[in-house]
């Protein structure tokens, strides 16, 4: 005699089937479908391979995300900064970075300024280059240094491409400062993301990060969002207006090399 469904309020009884009793085993199941990092899934394919209720799915996948264990993208969820781990970051940005080299360059000779490469990481900008000669040492970052990105061009210049709602997961309604400059609330991180996407893209640093210097960012943008950002850095009277159409050429060009879009 077949058995009837049972329905109770357990949320690991499913039809015909015991899920993993912890939340552990749950996430195990989900990250092994994560087989490479360019793997994409959505929540219904997520749900529907592991044999979890969509609702415990969403919740697991939400809480993976605001980790950074994964990422949520247009293209559905994929491997997150924190699973990819530092040696597996490396090994994705060095080709990024061989790429950009002789791009950034040129762009430091042309402007006679520090020329930056990084990547989102969280609510951080993770720095895969720099260049600019001497004036490099006055300038306080480094290859494979951190900063707060809501406070630098190429943060901003990154967050601008994602949703409203990515960054609401980011940060709190007050943010930190690190200047009398720095944005410090979440609306009006909003409101310069939007101005950043007004200008096309070209986003602002005057004093925000570091008193006496400004820049001017632009992101190289894949299909699934933002990839990397690059940067011009000078002194608090710089001329960034001036410089921005340098900037743009050089995204440009690592972009039609690297990825193969302009």
């Amino acid at each position: 005699m077949t058995s009837a469904l049972r329905l109770d309020s357990r949320p690991s009884e499913v039809v015909g089937q015991v899920l993993p009793p912890s939340m552990m085993e749950r996430v195990t199941l989900i990250m092994d479908l994560f087989e490479r990092p360019q793997t994409h899934l959505t929540l219904e394919t997520v749900s529907r391979r592991t044999h979890l209720p969509r609702s415990t799915t969403h919740r697991i996948l939400d809480q993976l995300v605001r980790l950074d264990w994964l990422r949520h993208t247009v293209a559905g969820y994929t491997l997150g900064q924190r699973a990819l781990g530092l040696g597996g970051r490396e090994i994705g940005h060095s080709a990024l970075r061989s790429a950009a080299a002789p791009h950034l360059l040129d762009l430091a000779v042309r402007t006679r300024m520090v020329v930056h490469l990084a990547v989102l990481d969280g609510p951080e900008i993770y720095y895969l280059d720099k260049i600019g000669g001497r004036a490099a040492v006055d300038i306080p970052s480094k290859v494979g240094g951190r900063a707060v990105a809501h406070c630098t061009g190429l943060g901003k210049a990154m967050l601008a491409w994602l949703s409203p709602e990515e960054i609401d997961t980011r940060y709190a309604q007050l943010i930190e400062r690190r200047t009398d400059h720095s944005i410090g609330h979440l609306d009006h991180l909003h409101s310069e993301l939007r101005t950043v996407r007004r200008r096309n893209g070209l986003a602002i640093d005057r004093g925000e990060c570091f008193p006496d210097l400004g820049c001017v960012g632009l992101a190289l943008r894949g299909p699934e969002g933002p990839i990397a950002a690059i940067s011009v850095v000078g002194d608090g009277s710089s001329s960034l207006e001036l410089v921005a159409p340098l900037v743009v050429n050089a995204v440009k060009a690592v972009s039609e090399d690297h990825f193969g879009i302009g």
